[in-house]
């Protein structure tokens, strides 16, 4: 699990003990569409420089006039950033462009976003405002995850396991789609542009607390495959958490969880899935690569109390092991419980959203990196400009 992992390090934390004695309120903004580890990683970075992390997530209404449709409504990505374990507070339908006035209104010392671009309709920088006062500090973005890539991820794997021309037609050719990101004509840019997530035992360590569960705590257990991890996990593993003191999730891996039936995931991989989970404040520890048929030996060397399945799950499971009932042990010994989630969200809801709407989001895409490649070319002619006239001014 990730707690061994932890024991091991103690990094950072003086670095975020000093922030947090000087009690310093971070702002963070964003829209924070389909919410995964990327933004996580960013939310953990400001908090890192802070006592107490404000997000501020936009609209609906102001992503389209700014950026096109949002995959997830208002209310799902509200919930989700809530979810996430170093967000303190949520503002809803806060303002697209970052002012002075809503650091003030909140209280908030500085604004924090991540090294790339954000920029309004017409191109204009949604952070020049705090940055040109002083009140505005940088995190460093996550390679090899974005919403750009996680939507041609989902188009191009609906594709492939469609397969009839008639639903090909639907997803979009394979070089559209693979291509989701990138205009004819124009330089891709380095902030949308598709590239494998690279897990190292760093980046774990620095999603996971440590914490083991105290003497005396119900212990609950809660296995899922965790794929395009979204609202509908929170609320389950919510629900779960209020069964005992200490929630424990185990994610199976990339074989396990492309077997079942219908279901042709995980569109992303194992780590990437356990970031997700790791992020999630009603998440206390994380067993990677989680077995599909639960051995009383887990249940004995992690004194699990209740083990917990989600009422909503699709599909059942086929091949030789999962044809198996993965909780007949935790039946037999009177340890199992199932919940309802109470959410209609599912991962295969997400992509049926993806598909019915394949055309907005492509154009939506486009305009994006088309935008963002503009600004990084708009900023490389000046550096160039001001390499031009330094060198000239030399030798005057």
């Amino acid at each position: 699990t990730q707690r061994r992992l932890a024991k091991m390090s103690k990094r950072g934390a003086d670095t975020e003990s000093k922030a947090k004695k000087e009690g310093f309120r971070v702002w963070c903004d964003g829209c924070y569409d389909m919410m995964h580890f990327g933004h996580a990683n960013s939310l953990r970075q400001a908090k890192a420089m802070g006592a107490y992390l404000i997000v501020g997530v936009h609209s609906d209404e102001d992503i389209r006039q700014h950026k096109g449709p949002p995959v997830m409504n208002e209310r799902e990505r509200y919930e989700m950033v809530r979810a996430c374990k170093w967000v303190d507070e949520v503002v809803e339908g806060a303002p697209y462009v970052t002012t002075l006035e809503t650091l003030d209104t909140y209280n908030c010392d500085f604004c924090v976003h991540g090294d790339d671009i954000t920029t309004t309709a017409d191109g204009k920088d949604t952070y020049a405002i705090v940055k040109a006062a002083g009140r505005y500090k940088e995190c460093k973005r996550t390679q090899g995850v974005s919403t750009t890539d996680l939507v041609g991820r989902m188009l191009l794997h609906s594709r492939n396991v469609t397969g009839s021309s008639a639903d090909a037609d639907q997803v979009g050719s394979s070089e559209e789609v693979t291509n989701i990101g990138k205009e004819a004509g124009t330089k891709m840019s380095t902030y949308t542009k598709g590239c494998t997530f690279l897990p190292t035992d760093r980046k774990i360590l620095q999603f996971s607390d440590g914490n083991e569960p105290k003497k005396g705590d119900r212990v609950v257990y809660m296995p899922g495959a965790y794929d395009l991890f979204h609202v509908g996990h929170v609320e389950a593993l919510k629900k779960a958490r209020e069964l005992g003191d200490y929630l424990i999730a185990g994610v199976y891996d990339d074989s396990v969880s492309e077997v079942f039936p219908g279901e042709h995931f995980p569109v992303q991989s194992l780590h990437e899935r356990v970031l997700s989970v790791l992020a999630c404040k009603y998440v206390d520890e994380v067993i990677i690569g989680a077995p599909y048929v639960i051995p009383e030996e887990l249940l004995k060397q992690f004194e699990v109390n209740v083990v917990v399945k989600g009422k909503a799950r699709t599909g059942e499971s086929s091949g030789s092991e999962q044809e198996k009932d993965p909780f007949v042990v935790p039946k037999k010994l009177g340890l199992y419980a199932e919940i309802d989630s109470g959410c209609d969200v599912t991962s295969h809801v997400i992509i049926e959203r993806i598909i019915a709407n394949r055309q907005q989001f492509l154009v939506r895409n486009q305009k994006k990196e088309a935008k963002e490649a503009g600004v990084i070319a708009a900023h490389e002619k000046r550096m160039a400009e001001a390499a031009a006239a330094a060198a000239a001014a030399e030798k005057k």
